[in-house]
């Protein structure tokens, strides 16, 4: 689970350790709670050892338990809110009347009274009572342009009005069509392979939208919220589509990723980009599994994929058969 080495009292040197799952009872508030935490033991002597990202784990297991028991709103749900309605941290607090700091401390793990809890639970559930408190505490926000991208987003989710759907939303629904089952981690590659090898063979990126050098690989943020429910799940796709509306070039490049990329695992399509420069890049120095919302900018995606269609000699778009074989005998 971590690779690394940490100094054990008993054999007085450094050694290596395995993190084992054990019931700990802890007190928050003055009551005692049990939870599955970690314990960390060297593998040479057995004694317990001390490790800052176990002790961590174990004070959000505490914690967890604790929301669970008191019917206080999850923090994963409280960090998904924003998300949600496309609102920053701070607008949303004033949004609800509360300090400007407020919401931002709940992210960072400082548990909501209940009265708070409370409302979260409601505005998480409920986009017409978040509808509601936008159009009444619209006056608190400071600028013009956040009432107007969370007013969009809203008005997405309830419907109210028609969103034009994009090039991204459009390959979405295609590959969505020709693929029997896809989980969202291979969805996500697929829409990164899909731009930078459309790029590549007609020197213009597809898609508006930005990719982040996330742990797992290249991510749309946006569609990673849409589809997170199925986590690794196959999506449910559409059983026909009457018609669509990219280009015959598009679709060409479109179909020999499903053709050629799509055939592998999503966890196969990560190690892929894993050593590929417009992630490894982007990264920089972070190490492998660290969070990340760094943008891969298009013009790295858009160099690395034009370099490989020269370097491989790919006159078409379905030569990127050539190069995904190439990956896979690298990466095995």
């Amino acid at each position: 689970m971590f690779d690394k080495l940490i100094f054990c009292e008993e054999c007085r040197r450094d050694v290596s350790f395995e993190v084992e799952k054990v019931n700990l009872v802890g007190t928050l508030k003055g009551e005692q709670y049990q939870y599955l935490g970690q314990k960390v033991v060297c593998k040479v002597c057995g004694s317990e050892l001390y490790l800052q990202e176990a002790e961590d784990y174990n004070l959000k297991a505490l914690y967890d338990e604790y929301r669970i028991k008191n019917g206080i709103i999850s923090l994963h749900k409280v960090l998904a809110i924003p998300e949600k309605y496309g609102i920053g941290k701070r607008p949303l607090s004033l949004l609800l009347g509360w300090g400007e700091m407020t919401y931002s401390r709940y992210c960072d793990g400082d548990m909501p009274t209940q009265q708070y809890s409370d409302t979260l639970l409601r505005v998480y559930e409920d986009p017409n009572f978040f509808s509601d408190l936008l159009e009444k505490g619209k006056e608190n926000l400071k600028s013009l342009s956040s009432y107007e991208k969370c007013r969009r987003t809203v008005d997405a989710l309830l419907g109210t009005k028609e969103v034009p759907q994009t090039k991204l939303d459009m390959v979405i629904e295609y590959v969505l069509y020709k693929c029997e089952d896809i989980t969202p981690l291979a969805l996500q590659k697929a829409l990164y392979y899909v731009q930078g090898f459309f790029y590549a063979f007609n020197e213009s990126f597809l898609f508006e939208d930005e990719c982040e050098a996330w742990a797992h690989g290249p991510v749309y943020k946006d569609i990673y919220h849409r589809y997170s429910s199925y986590r690794f799940d196959p999506i449910n796709g559409r059983n026909e589509i009457y018609e669509t509306m990219l280009s015959s070039s598009e679709i060409a490049v479109v179909d020999s990723v499903i053709r050629n990329l799509c055939c592998y695992s999503g966890k196969v399509l990560e190690d892929f980009t894993h050593a590929e420069e417009p992630w490894l890049k982007t990264r920089g120095d972070l190490p492998p599994s660290a969070a990340s919302n760094r943008p891969i900018h298009k013009k790295i995606i858009g160099d690395y994929f034009k370099a490989v269609k020269d370097n491989e000699a790919l006159l078409n778009p379905s030569d990127i058969e050539k190069y995904a074989k190439k990956m896979f005998a690298q990466t095995i």
